[in-house]
């Protein structure tokens, strides 16, 4: 089971060349699904409606499955646009990632060699843009503290690397945590000694965490 990996920030990166006058835009967005991905090329042809080729490529994070490969040469030569680039996708490590390439043919033929390397390049330089997250798996926990105490104690809790990722309000405030894996004694010992013992935490399974 994957617990960890890395995906592009939740932003439209945009790069463009040109070689013997055929234009190459590139987009790379984040795909969480792949209606998300599909929608990207959605969204490039009615940017470039008049463009002659929208190529793509995607991979989509499947939760305990091997991801989604997806990609489209879009009139392009087999072999020469939808796969160069999902093979750099695949080289950069990162899951729930979609990109388009878009030609307007400049009228000089590029040839396989040259089609293959253009759409590889469109693709590895627009993913130098890109910034990155993470998506991790962390354990959950919850813990109700008195309202008079509790940012002190979240601070505490902070300070040992422990997230808090949700709070509730009610007669007390409720924390929902997440830590690492097995780390389920690191947060009863910060708990023990912020609340000398007053105040226990529950386990609440586990959730994917995307940090910056």
């Amino acid at each position: 089971m994957r617990t960890s990996y890395e995906l592009p920030a939740a932003e439209l990166v945009t790069h463009e060349f040109e070689i013997k006058r055929s234009r190459f835009i590139t987009w790379v967005d984040r795909a969480r699904s792949e209606e998300e991905a599909r929608g990207l090329v959605t969204r490039a042809r009615e940017a470039y409606p008049d463009a002659r080729h929208h190529c793509s490529a995607f991979i989509v994070h499947v939760e305990n499955s091997q991801p989604i490969e997806r990609s489209s040469d879009d009139g392009e030569p087999s072999g020469t646009a939808g796969k160069p680039m999902l093979e750099v996708l695949k080289g950069s490590g990162m899951l729930d990632v979609a990109a388009v390439v878009i030609r307007y043919f400049g009228g000089v033929k590029l040839g396989t060699g040259g089609l293959v390397s253009a759409y590889t390049n469109s693709v590895s330089e627009a993913l130098e843009l890109v910034q990155r997250r993470t998506r991790v798996v962390k354990d959950l926990a919850t813990v109700d503290l008195p309202h008079g105490e509790a940012g002190r104690i979240e601070a505490e809790l902070r300070g040992a690397g422990i997230e808090i990722v949700g709070v509730e309000y009610g007669s007390m405030a409720r924390y929902t945590l997440a830590f690492n894996p097995g780390d389920q004694s690191l947060v009863d010992a910060t708990l023990a000694a912020a609340t000398h013992g007053s105040s226990e935490a529950k386990a609440a399974g586990q959730r994917w965490i995307e940090l910056g």
